[in-house]
């Protein structure tokens, strides 16, 4: 409507006043009517302002934890991989060691192996000192070849042949009467 309000006021009949009238109460209703609308959209951005700001807040908090988890889980890994690798070093150290014994065990195990008793042994008369009778010769013969048989684990078959000329030479020292 195209109206002059203050001509229409000054200079206006009573029915251009009465529409003037109408019109600015259904202009003000309208407005009205925006200015509650205005009004409900306002509540509504300030009720979704609030929801974005907890869903924020959510979220941080959210991401917050999830840091420290993964923090948490890291420290925890470290943990793990120190003792793992403190394992594997003990377990090499062990390993070492072990390698060191195992070479000392060989070497013993060829020490015990090698017939010392040959070597040590030249002198087979040691093996029958003591004997003062013919009795004892022959006890003394029967031990020494159950010891030193070629099918036993000790067993020589040098040796058993020194100790029966050894054995052969006392025997006949005692039949002769010439005792050691």
């Amino acid at each position: 409507m195209d109206i002059n309000f203050e001509e229409t006021l000054v200079n206006g009949t009573q029915d251009e006043l009465n529409k003037l009238k109408v019109w600015l109460f259904k202009e003000n209703v309208r407005v009205a009517a925006v200015a509650k609308e205005l009004e409900q959209m306002q509540e509504q951005l300030e009720k979704e302002k609030e929801d974005f700001q907890s869903e924020v807040k959510a979220m941080n908090s959210k991401i917050e934890s999830e840091r420290k988890r993964i923090e948490d889980d890291n420290a925890f890994f470290e943990k793990k991989l120190q003792i793992l690798q403190s394992g594997f070093a003990q377990l090499d150290m062990d390993r070492r060691h072990l390698a060191k014994e195992k070479s000392k065990f060989e070497a013993q195990k060829e020490l015990l192996e090698q017939p010392v008793y040959v070597s040590a042994c030249r002198d087979i008369s040691l093996f029958f000192r003591g004997v003062k009778n013919p009795l004892a010769l022959k006890k003394r013969y029967k031990d020494l070849i159950k010891i030193f048989h070629p099918d036993n684990v000790a067993g020589d078959k040098e040796i058993i042949q020194m100790i029966n000329m050894e054995y052969d030479n006392m025997k006949r020292s005692y039949d002769t009467g010439k005792w050691a």
